[in-house]
């Protein structure tokens, strides 16, 4: 599958994809990851997320994912919808799809009337720092042990 070839489209989330989803997360990152990809997310925001489907590609089955987008409006800050986990196959990354699922976010966080979005990464992860930047996210300095001691993360935060 090359990005010339790729067709896809994006619909929003149901439960029964966490499947797809998690079948593909540890070999899409090279390391284990489906620790941050939990059922509940679907089951509680399938309707804030997303998921990208090939539509016409010869070199996919039908249904798989290529690409996905978890979030959810904040029941704890009215203004503020959150983006907890991104997944772009990696044949397909550099083709516009996660901007295309980052706008499909935008779009429901502004109909249920939010004003801001955020999200958080690891400080080393320098391509999803780059990508956040380069939709308009600002990018926070390193805050130490932000989701416990060792666990360093930048934020993300995009005014709608």
């Amino acid at each position: 599958m090359t990005t010339e070839e790729l067709d896809y489209t994006i619909r929003q989330a149901a439960p029964g994809d966490y499947d797809a989803i998690i079948a593909v997360v540890d070999e899409w990152w090279g390391r284990p990851m489906t620790g941050a990809v939990q059922r509940l997310f679907l089951d509680h925001f399938f309707d804030t997320s997303f998921v990208a489907e090939p539509a016409n590609s010869s070199n996919q089955a039908p249904g798989s994912v290529v690409g996905f987008l978890i979030g959810f409006h904040s029941p704890g800050q009215p203004d503020t919808s959150y983006i907890h986990f991104v997944g772009v196959h990696p044949e397909v990354r550099r083709s516009g799809l996660a901007g295309a699922l980052y706008e499909r976010f935008f779009a429901s966080a502004r109909s249920a009337g939010r004003s801001r979005v955020r999200a958080i990464t690891s400080p080393i992860n320098s391509r999803s720092v780059a990508f956040h930047q380069a939709v308009g996210f600002t990018v926070s300095e390193r805050i130490s042990a932000y989701d416990g001691p060792g666990n360093d993360r930048v934020t993300f935060e995009r005014e709608l």
